[in-house]
């Protein structure tokens, strides 16, 4: 299992692309500089009023499949 961190902060404007056709997955870099996929369903229950904001825990099996994502504060 590997864990990744990192802090969003995206305009409730720039959120919206979350929901257009085709666009599934987004590539962020955590705290370490790694470059991680995660796909635009886990992310939009996130998105607020005023977009996405805050530090983010996710965590893969060995496979790289999705086991938790959340947010952390």
């Amino acid at each position: 299992m590997q864990t990744y961190f990192f802090t969003l902060s995206a305009s409730y404007e720039y959120c919206l692309r979350l929901y257009e056709p085709g666009i599934h997955a987004v590539v962020i870099i955590d705290e370490k500089g790694k470059k991680v996929q995660i796909p635009t369903k886990n992310l939009r229950p996130f998105v607020g009023h005023n977009g996405i904001r805050g530090r983010f825990r996710l965590q893969v099996d060995n496979t790289n499949q999705l086991l938790s994502f959340e947010k952390m504060s």
